[in-house]
């Protein structure tokens, strides 16, 4: 998601100074995941008894990417006989889009970073996709209107936009030497392997290196981390607190120095035809990877599932859902089934399966801010990605910012905003109570705040709430135990999801999916060929 720099989320807390004009009415909806058929997996109202039973051979509860991931591997094995089972009317996860008479956009996950060489799963489904079109001297073409054009990202930093995202002016002798000396330990991470040939920090993290000295990173946070390295700079700790917000919706404090160093140091990509930092985007965002996917799967998916009970047995597994649409109950029995549901919803689909450790998530706020015209500001020029310093939110993209067109007109700016500092309890409370027309008024003062320019040129503000966005990658998350014990298969069940990685990244949750697929056809002797290798 784009990058917050600085500043209190002074959004989270509601005490929060709206201009003039708050009596505006502003066209839009106010929408999210559908917390009300979630909650009754909490147990305060009983389901009733199936009418109806149907077999599949494999199961596969949730039909975000990992389960859309791990149903694409059956398809490629030639299974057939296996059925998705999805909570929400659509498939997609945090990657599921929208689309009004201006463009599509993103509801969540809105890029996929040229993926690194170790990621081999992903880069077959990029070659399924034709995202991949050839190779080059042992590494991958990528479709070149598919890799974000530029300029792809900007700053407003002293009232004036910049090209990147690190404040390039009104810096001090040491600003310049912490930011050189954290950039060049984060080169220095990036480089490293272990006796094995492993990365110290890999996409798929599983592939990571072990060595003691990086696990122990786990054990504190990356400000604490910050603090042992002597750099203080708060223009390195804005950059940080970017970082952090960016891709975990959590304060540096709360972050695992793993993943907080796993953030910079992780991304290697190999493209014949693209910057190892480049991305792929769409004006959907991952919408585009997902809807492709589930296109391809229809027959076998089944939305609007109130799976309520998963029992595993030597026969295989009992599933009861309940169709949110309809009230039908049904019992699927199963050969095997992939659980690709967060794992705090495993939990309680699972008898005596039990929560792992601290699995927490990060709730956020997203809105598709329609405009008359692009914006522009003092300096470089409108770029995919728009940061303000100052902000609290985490700024704008452009979603018709691959677009073809000539003239470009009207657009609309999806505006990212992690409740970071709050709890996450509160935060979600604050989702639910808050009605539409205050978040509206949120979102129009923080985008007139960035582009005065864009004043009188709103045409609507759709928003969207995630309370459940993504995993918090706490202290101890990734190498205290809980997190790999959560992962481990009980045959016949098998988990896919992108908080077992501890990283809420596309290519995570499409390893977790794949991985399992592969496990649960071992599992049942059906032959395959495995794409993570």
């Amino acid at each position: 998601m784009a990058g917050s720099i600085a500043g209190a989320t002074a959004l989270g807390a509601g005490a929060i100074a709206l201009r003039g004009g708050d009596d505006e009415t502003i066209p839009g909806t106010l929408g999210g995941a559908d917390f009300t058929r979630g909650h009754k997996l909490r147990g305060d109202t009983p389901f009733p008894a199936p009418t109806r039973h149907i077999h599949t051979r494999i199961a596969i509860v949730g039909g975000g990417v990992a389960g859309l991931s791990a149903a694409w591997a059956l398809a490629d094995a030639g299974v057939s006989d296996f059925r998705l089972l999805e909570l929400e009317d659509r498939t997609g996860g945090n990657a599921r889009a929208g689309r009004n008479a201006v463009s599509a956009y993103p509801l969540g996950a809105h890029y996929l970073p040229i993926p690194n060489a170790e990621a081999k799963g992903v880069i077959r489904l990029l070659e399924q996709l034709g995202i991949v079109t050839g190779w080059q001297a042992g590494k991958p073409l990528f479709d070149p209107y598919q890799i974000v054009a530029d300029p792809d990202e900007r700053l407003l930093h002293l009232g004036k936009w910049q090209e990147g995202l690190v404040p390039a002016t009104g810096l001090d002798a040491t600003d310049r030497a912490d930011l050189t000396a954290f950039f060049a330990a984060i080169a220095r991470f990036r480089d490293r392997r272990d006796a094995d040939g492993r990365p110290a920090f890999a996409i798929p993290m599983a592939l990571s290196a072990r060595d003691a000295d990086l696990l122990a990173l786990d054990r504190i946070s990356f400000a604490a981390w910050l603090d042992a390295q002597g750099w203080h700079s708060p223009v390195l700790r804005g950059h940080v607190r970017y970082a952090c917000r960016d891709d975990y919706g959590t304060e540096p404090g709360e972050v695992s120095a793993w993943a907080g160093i796993h953030y910079f140091a992780s991304r290697r990509g190999a493209a014949a035809n693209a910057a190892p930092d480049a991305v792929l985007t769409w004006p959907e965002g991952n919408g585009h990877l997902v809807g492709r996917m589930a296109a391809r799967l229809r027959p076998q998916l089944a939305c609007a599932q109130l799976v309520h009970r998963v029992e595993a047995s030597g026969d295989g597994v009992t599933i009861d859902t309940l169709d949110a649409r309809t009230g039908e109950a049904v019992r699927v029995t199963a050969d095997s089934a992939i659980l690709a549901t967060p794992h705090f919803v495993t939990a309680r689909l699972v008898a005596g399966r039990g929560s792992h450790g601290d699995f927490g998530y990060a709730p956020w706020v997203v809105a598709a801010v329609t405009v008359d015209r692009l914006p522009s500001g003092p300096g470089a020029t409108v770029a995919w990605d728009n940061v303000s310093w100052t902000s609290a939110s985490l700024g704008y993209v452009v979603d018709t910012h691959q677009s073809l067109d000539a003239v470009p007109g009207a657009t609309v700016l999806s505006w990212y905003m992690p409740l970071s500092d709050m709890a996450p309890a509160a935060a979600r409370r604050l989702l639910l109570d808050r009605p539409l027309a205050q978040w509206q008024h949120i979102v129009r003062d923080d985008v007139l705040g960035m582009n005065p320019d864009l004043a009188g040129a709103i045409r609507r503000i759709d928003v969207w709430r995630w309370g459940h966005a993504m995993i918090r990658p706490v202290p101890g998350f990734f190498w205290g135990g809980a997190r790999e014990a959560a992962a481990v298969p009980q045959p016949p069940l098998f988990f896919a999801h992108s908080d077992l990685s501890g990283l809420s990244l596309f290519e995570e949750a499409h390893y977790r999916g794949t991985r399992a697929a592969e496990d649960a056809m071992a599992h049942l002797g059906i032959p395959h060929r495995s794409v993570l290798i």
